[in-house]
């Protein structure tokens, strides 16, 4: 009797607890399975949260490291641009006409002085005949006025005789000033004349100029890149002269036109050791340097970037003007070097949440308020050079200070900090669940 006393002095005891009534009556039964129900509640929870924590536990993060190295470091400068011979002409017409003979062709090797292409000249050598005529009739002219000079002069000077042996009575004082002013004329009608025969030389110096230019001719040492002139075909020369050839000089010798983004245009300076290629060898690199940079800008589409001049040795003959080439500049090596990879410095601690003793089963069940969060993200330095990278020290993460130089785009130079070749780096975080 005793032990079923206690009994039901404990279930008593409970039924208080959660403010049951323990009076026995209609809603007895429903009450007891409320207070099971909430029992295999509270269970079913405790088993869900120890679940949780050791899933927690399981997806703790990991890191990804690289170690720190030692060697040398090439920082380059990759600019597109194309091929272009040291000297370009292009050669052209001052003449209209027709073209009679061409006598070059693509590729042709041609020296200075010889004949590209020769004009139709029946008009001109007209031309030239007709003026030839007008000059001999000019110098006729001149004889005529040099003889009536010869004849008026000779005139004053019998005047001037007869005046001195009459004591002056004979000639009157007007047969002097007409014989006078005659000679006069005479000789400015000479001087006209040879004025005229001048000018008749120079109409026909410059029709034999013309003349001349209808042979269109090499001005340099080169070879034949374009050729826009056909055998009768008509050239029409007005305000702009139009072009019938292209030569370069040598093109054992050219020239690579890049444009380097403004960005990086400080770093470039005369004398820098390029390597290029083209599309036409893709396996094949080319030597090239920096000869000028130059400070006229271009804009396309807001980006503004600088031309930048390479020279370019191409003693086969391999590189053709036009040819696209892809450029990279060597503006900094730097030898023996402690390297960073870049994706270190570029790292930052994932965010941390902190965990606080449990509650008991009643904190499990009722809601409270969110835990606070501390997070171990710093804020990136306001100096570049200034930055920090992250090792593992008893698997925790510890900040290490360092300064940096020069960098390729994958390791990047340290100036100063506590790191030595071979140590482990943290380079990414990854969750432990993954």
């Amino acid at each position: 009797m005793e032990a079923k006393t206690d009994k039901t002095d404990e279930v008593a005891e409970i039924a208080r607890t959660l403010e049951l009534n323990p009076t026995p009556g209609r809603f007895s039964g429903w009450k007891r399975w409320r207070v099971i129900t909430l029992l295999l509640l509270a269970v079913l929870i405790a088993v869900t949260v120890t679940f949780c924590s050791k899933k927690d536990k399981s997806g703790a993060v990991r890191y990804e490291t690289q170690e720190v190295q030692r060697g040398n470091l090439t920082v380059v400068v990759t600019a597109t641009g194309t091929l272009q011979p040291t000297n370009s002409v292009e050669v052209g017409s001052e003449l209209s006409g027709t073209i009679r003979t061409v006598e070059v062709d693509y590729n042709d090797r041609v020296k200075v002085g010889q004949v590209l292409a020769r004009l139709d000249t029946s008009k001109l050598e007209a031309t030239i005949t007709q003026y030839r005529a007008a000059l001999e009739a000019e110098k006729a002219k001149v004889l005529q006025a040099e003889a009536t000079v010869a004849e008026t002069k000779a005139k004053l000077a019998q005047y001037k005789r007869v005046w001195e042996l009459s004591k002056g009575k004979v000639p009157s004082q007007t047969e002097m000033d007409a014989a006078e002013a005659a000679f006069a004329r005479a000789q400015g009608n000479a001087a006209n004349c040879r004025a005229a025969v001048s000018q008749a030389k120079a109409t026909l110096s410059a029709s034999e100029t013309d003349l001349s230019k209808s042979i269109i001719r090499s001005p340099i040492n080169g070879i034949v890149l374009t050729r826009s002139v056909e055998p009768g075909q008509t050239v029409a020369a007005s305000m702009t002269t139009p072009v019938l050839f292209k030569l370069a000089e040598d093109l054992t010798q050219m020239e690579l036109h890049v444009n380097v983004d403004e960005a990086d245009v400080g770093k470039i300076r005369e004398g820098q050791e390029a390597a290029f290629t083209v599309d036409a060898y893709p396996d094949r690199t080319f030597k090239a340097q920096v000869v000028q940079a130059r400070y006229g800008s271009t804009t396309v589409e807001g980006v503004v970037t600088y031309e930048t001049v390479l020279k370019v040795d191409n003693a086969d003959l391999s590189l053709r003007p036009g040819m696209t080439a892809t450029a990279s500049i060597t503006v900094n090596r730097v030898e023996n070097a402690v390297l960073l990879p870049n994706n270190a410095l570029r790292f930052t601690p994932p965010v941390q949440e902190e965990t606080k003793p449990s509650g008991g089963l009643v904190s499990m069940i009722l809601p409270r308020p969110p835990s606070s969060k501390s997070t171990v993200r710093e804020d990136a330095a306001a100096n570049k050079k200034q930055q920090r990278v992250w090792t593992l020290k008893e698997d925790k993460l510890l900040a290490i200070p360092v300064t940096v130089g020069a960098t390729d785009g994958v390791m990047t130079e340290m100036l100063k900090g506590d790191l030595k070749p071979g140590m482990a780096v943290v380079i990414d975080s990854v969750a432990g669940g993954k």
